[in-house]
């Protein structure tokens, strides 16, 4: 039956060929993704150890790894990890935040049964992570074929998508048959799992590696470098992380509304892709508005930044810096119809958190902060009215970021019980 998915998957990836190789967000490493590697994907020379190989889909999954990779790394020092990614911004966050932590960073290969085959014969894992639902067949089948025992972590299944799941399985041969573990976020994920034809004895509910990851909290010097290049001053911040196309409108409405409670007010946009910093630019100005790229800040100037209204983000891996010099934060992905992002990454830094009503692939984030420091908005009105309040009382604002730390506090833990299980298949693959 996995032939028939060989088969599809050569037509299928054949005719979308062109969209990938030439696509913003994966036209990077084509080679790789191929499973074409002129050198080993694992540069570092301590080569002694067992594989395993983590991969997330992109730059916010790859964070979501980072706990359970640090767990392993400190017990067992002598495994070589390595980490691949689909997108070309995943791979950079990658190189910035993990080159220290993992020996080698590649891109995932194309699910082509021959550049899954060359891929795992290359990088010769021990242990395959895979994450949420990147359960990719061929890549799956290939790993197995070569002994390597295959891991879901965070695994999640959208109850929208179960008859696609079961339909697609029963005609290819079920993929998560072949896996050793599935660590689900949740019963009712395990209960997706179990539905879809998953071993009973193989599916485990960890929780939710994201939210350890916000212990990390960012380095000193890198809040205390954007406080000093943005020059601060004592002005009240309103952060906009993680914004998507037309969602910049309803802040800046908000923002110019929050303005009649505190003139100061400052405004920080950071959008999800860094490449529509210029547009939002455009659209800052259309409403009478001064805008600042974030880039166009440093610490070198003498100039002060008193005149700016709003700052738009356009440098890469400084959003968790900024959350921490929040008054409160809006997170994004929620006014349309991407499905939210991640609001626990403000929380955890003890400040309030706004959303708007598309929250469905964050579903778990907003049952633990919903009532606990986490607010949802039905619109920019809406939104205008929530922050004048938190502007004009110190005190509930306060509450509200406290309660929204103790609600991320509360639910830590998944990483070390995932790093602990991962490290007992590898142990127990050693010769």
């Amino acid at each position: 039956m996995h032939f028939i998915y060989v088969v599809v998957s050569y037509v299928i990836f054949g005719l979308a060929l062109p969209f990938l190789i030439f696509h913003r967000k994966l036209r990077q490493g084509i080679r790789r993704r191929f499973g074409l590697y002129t050198r080993n994907p694992w540069p570092k020379p301590h080569i002694k150890g067992k594989k395993v190989w983590f991969h997330g889909a992109s730059a916010g999954d790859l964070i979501a790894l980072r706990s359970t990779i640090e767990h392993i790394r400190h017990k067992d020092p002598d495994a070589v990890i390595v980490l691949s990614t689909m997108t070309n911004s995943g791979y950079e966050i990658a190189k910035t935040k993990f080159n220290n932590l993992v020996d080698g960073i590649t891109f995932v290969p194309y699910d082509f049964l021959g550049s899954a085959h060359r891929a795992v014969n290359k990088i010769q894992p021990d242990v395959l992570v895979l994450e949420y639902a990147e359960i990719w067949p061929n890549l799956v089948y290939a790993a197995a074929r070569r002994g390597a025992r295959i891991v879901l972590t965070n695994g999640r299944f959208s109850e929208s998508l179960m008859l696609r799941y079961q339909g697609l399985y029963r005609l290819i041969g079920n993929p998560l048959r072949r896996m050793t573990m599935l660590l689900m976020r949740d019963e009712e994920e395990k209960s997706r799992a179990l539905r879809l034809g998953a071993h009973p004895d193989r599916v485990h509910v960890t929780g939710n590696t994201k939210f350890d990851n916000l212990a990390h909290g960012p380095k000193p010097e890198t809040v205390e470098k954007i406080e000093r290049d943005i020059g601060l001053g004592g002005r009240p911040v309103f952060v906009a992380g993680s914004t998507h196309e037309g969602e910049e409108e309803h802040v800046l409405s908000a923002f110019i509304s929050m303005r009649e409670v505190e003139p100061r007010l400052l405004c920080m946009i950071v959008p999800r892709y860094v490449d529509r910093s210029s547009r939002i630019v455009s659209l800052i100005k259309e409403r009478g508005l001064k805008p600042e790229l974030r880039s166009k800040l440093s610490e070198k100037s003498t100039a002060s930044t008193d005149h700016i209204d709003v700052i738009v983000g356009d440098t890469m891996g400084e959003l968790n810096a900024i959350y921490h010099l929040s008054t409160f934060a809006f997170v994004g992905g929620s006014f349309g119809t991407r499905g939210g992002q991640n609001i626990l990454e403000p929380a955890g830094h003890g400040r309030p958190v706004l959303f708007g009503p598309n929250m469905k692939n964050f579903r778990d984030s907003v049952h633990v902060l919903q009532g606990r420091g986490g607010i949802q908005v039905s619109d920019s009105n809406h939104l205008g009215s929530v922050g004048r309040e938190l502007l004009s009382k110190a005190n509930e604002r306060e509450r509200l970021g406290a309660l929204a730390k103790e609600s991320v506090n509360r639910v830590r833990g998944a990483s070390e019980k995932n790093a602990e299980l991962i490290l007992d298949l590898l142990n127990s693959s050693k010769t």
